[in-house]
């Protein structure tokens, strides 16, 4: 069965807890959120899961190179205290000023000692088509799978020829969360031209419109292929973005 996450910053405890009661009232096709690890903010991922209300499951990331593999996991008591029964892996990105403590820990890595510690936590890794080759992509996939993660959830698409082409590559059995994102001004479009190295389409559009309609056709896909999806508004209403959608 087809699951739909919604991808929710913790900008502020408040705010977090007024898109989550948004989305259990309005719509009842997202089972699932997922919320970043952002070290900008306060409020650590497994913290804002503990605020998604009944009936909603929460994904908090978790960074890897966050994780002092001389201590314990710092979130192990939060998962227990708030019944959090999944994670995704990221590698995380070294604070550019170097202001917060990191550690030589790869995605890898951290997802054996999860499956160790907290057996029976699902574990997803991420899968990226914009960092590396088709095959390259494929080898990390893999050796994530090996390491014990059940599944991935994508950086964000922009072409469902390319959503077609990684679908072929990912191994069999493994789930797939995949995800769509809002970009709708240049700002946003150069973030992820640049930084992210992403690929758009000769016919994308910087509207709403484009966006939703995108969103539409990865989810239609998502459930041809028995898999996940996951929409991340940035500078978005969840209601004008989703509305009609899920």
């Amino acid at each position: 069965m087809t699951r739909i996450s919604l991808e929710l910053v913790p900008r502020s405890r408040s705010k977090l807890r007024a898109e989550l009661a948004l989305v259990a009232e309005q719509f009842p096709g997202v089972d699932t959120v997922n919320i970043p690890d952002l070290t900008r903010f306060s409020t650590r991922s497994w913290e804002g899961c503990a605020f998604a209300p009944a009936g909603l499951r929460a994904i908090p990331h978790v960074r890897a190179i966050d994780l002092n593999p001389k201590e314990p996991l710092p979130m192990v008591g939060a998962f227990l205290a708030h019944g959090i029964e999944e994670v995704l892996i990221v590698s995380g990105d070294a604070p550019s000023d170097m202001s917060r403590r990191v550690y030589n820990v790869d995605a890898e890595q951290a997802i054996r000692r999860f499956r160790r510690e907290l057996p029976h936590v699902k574990v997803y890794a991420g899968l990226d088509p914009y960092r590396q080759s088709f095959a390259a992509e494929r080898d990390y996939l893999e050796r994530k799978l090996e390491a014990g993660a059940s599944g991935f959830f994508t950086q964000p698409f922009f072409d469902m020829r390319l959503v077609e082409a990684y679908a072929d590559i990912v191994p069999d059995g493994a789930e797939v969360w995949w995800g769509a994102t809002t970009v709708t001004e240049e700002g946003s479009l150069n973030y992820w031209q640049t930084r992210n190295r992403a690929v758009f389409p000769r016919a994308f559009e910087l509207t709403m419109d484009w966006d939703r309609r995108f969103a539409a056709q990865l989810l239609a896909f998502a459930r041809a292929q028995g898999q996940h999806a996951y929409f991340m508004p940035v500078k978005t209403d969840v209601g004008a973005y989703l509305q009609g959608i899920v």
